[in-house]
């Protein structure tokens, strides 16, 4: 049996559109990535897929800006992140660790 998930903190929704477009966007930084093993088909359809998404992430923000929501609460966003696997999948971003021969 799989282990239980923390909740997930509460969020506006302007907050959760907001988890949601950057772990998408995140997801397709992964893809592109060329220091992970890949095809370039793949990454160019991934990044076809970034000008959208990053323009989603763009609206979600100013979502929140135009409804008042100012301030960006890190740790609440954080642990939403951490519950949604975010660190695993930014972990993809990043270059992976050298070969040792």
């Amino acid at each position: 049996m799989l282990p239980e998930l923390p909740p997930l903190p509460a969020l506006t929704r302007a907050e959760g559109e907001l988890i949601d477009r950057y772990l998408e966007t995140i997801d397709l930084l992964g893809r592109i990535n060329p220091a992970r093993h890949g095809d370039t088909y793949g990454g160019l359809r991934a990044a076809q897929a970034l000008v959208r998404k990053a323009a989603e992430l763009r609206d979600a923000l100013a979502l929140m800006h135009r409804r008042g929501e100012t301030e960006l609460h890190g740790d609440t966003l954080a642990r939403a992140l951490r519950v949604l696997d975010g660190e695993r999948r930014a972990a993809r971003v990043t270059l992976p660790p050298d070969a040792v021969d």
